[in-house]
């Protein structure tokens, strides 16, 4: 019989934004988070290509490799790239940081990701990638919607963007249904 108080433990894949790293900010903040409390992190490497239809190809097929529970962390380009990879595969959750959606260049406009759950973080301010975007998502997806006072990198709002990304892991840890099969 399982522990009725244990945490799901998850493998979190973190994409990066066009021109960003594995070992960027964000990614080290959050990834120390998650680490704390159990989870396993990826940060996936796409410095060698500035295609997004690619960089999804690559999360896709990491994650059909993982029989795992999954969650997707994605900035910007990364965001678009881990709503791609949930098409094929399903995931626990998807968290977004100003994701790149419903932008000319990118070949797909319309999203279905299989995951239980989706949270995005945009900023007001952000002239990268309008915020109207993701409210646009949002209201399609029922995804909960989180707009702060910063730009598109969110750095102005990194402290808020941690203490969301801890309760958005929090919610999926705990929401694991008990075992209710007897021995």
């Amino acid at each position: 019989m399982k522990d009725f108080g244990s945490r799901l433990k998850m493998n979190i894949y973190f994409s990066h934004g066009k021109l960003g790293t594995p070992a960027g900010t964000k990614i080290q903040r959050l990834a120390e988070i998650a680490t704390r409390i159990g989870h396993t992190v990826r940060a996936v490497d796409y410095t060698d290509t500035l295609d997004p239809d690619l960089r999804a190809k690559r999360l896709s097929g990491l994650l059909e490799k993982d029989s795992a529970e999954k969650l997707l962390v994605g900035s910007s380009m990364g965001g678009y790239a881990s709503l791609l990879a949930a098409e094929n595969t399903s995931v626990k959750g998807i968290f977004l940081l100003a994701p790149a959606l419903y932008l000319d260049g990118y070949q797909v406009q319309d999203f279905a990701p299989k995951a239980e759950a989706i949270s995005i973080i945009h900023g007001w301010s952000d002239t990268t990638v309008p915020v109207e975007n993701s409210i646009r998502f949002a209201k399609k997806h029922r995804a909960a919607l989180h707009i702060l006072d910063s730009d598109h990198r969110l750095y102005s709002a990194l402290d808020k963007v941690e203490q969301l990304f801890a309760i958005f892991l929090k919610n999926l840890s705990s929401a694991v249904k008990p075992d209710r099969s007897y021995p």
